[in-house]
């Protein structure tokens, strides 16, 4: 891999989706504003992204999923086609998250404009898919900024000034 490789459309899914998701080892964290039932093509067939993070929990690899609003009932449907999602997959609801970016093992990351859907991925037909840009980069002070920013939500450093604590499920604070 480049220290720096910029992407466009489809390569988002050859290089996020089919690449470097897969070949995590200790861990995988994403960020989403929108969340969709995304399939991907595993053998000749097509499978829920869901299958895949199930996979990689079975590996031990751990998961964290952090979006801005509730994914829709085809989601929900194959999350409980998952079982091991329901204690394997750590995810948070945050509303104003709008970043979208992967980090794998803290070693490899994508930071762009694809949210985790089969548009923004570029998982669906050519004519279907968004224009989407971003990159992806083993470069550890960009892979460190990335997650820093990843971290700072997910730990709630951002919740107490935040002004949209009313509409998140996940805040705990006063």
């Amino acid at each position: 891999m480049k220290a720096i490789e910029f992407i466009t459309d489809r390569q988002h899914y050859e290089r996020v989706v089919r690449q470097l998701l897969p070949g995590a080892e200790q861990f995988v964290w994403l960020a989403t504003a929108d969340l969709k039932d995304m399939h991907v093509e595993r053998g000749r067939t097509m499978v829920p992204l869901l299958e895949i993070l199930s996979g990689l929990i079975d590996r031990g690899v751990q998961v964290r999923l952090l979006h801005a609003r509730e994914p829709g009932p085809a989601f929900r449907r194959d999350f409980d086609r998952y079982p091991n999602l329901i204690d394997g997959l750590e995810r948070m609801l945050c509303p104003r998250v709008h970043f979208k970016s992967v980090i794998v093992d803290g070693e490899h990351a994508y930071s762009g404009s694809a949210n985790l859907t089969g548009a923004g991925m570029g998982a669906k037909s050519v004519n279907r898919r968004n224009f989407e840009a971003g990159f992806i980069t083993s470069d550890p002070g960009l892979v460190q900024a990335i997650m820093e920013q990843f971290d700072r939500v997910w730990m709630g450093a951002e919740c107490e000034a935040c002004g949209r604590k009313e509409h998140c499920a996940d805040y705990d604070g006063p």
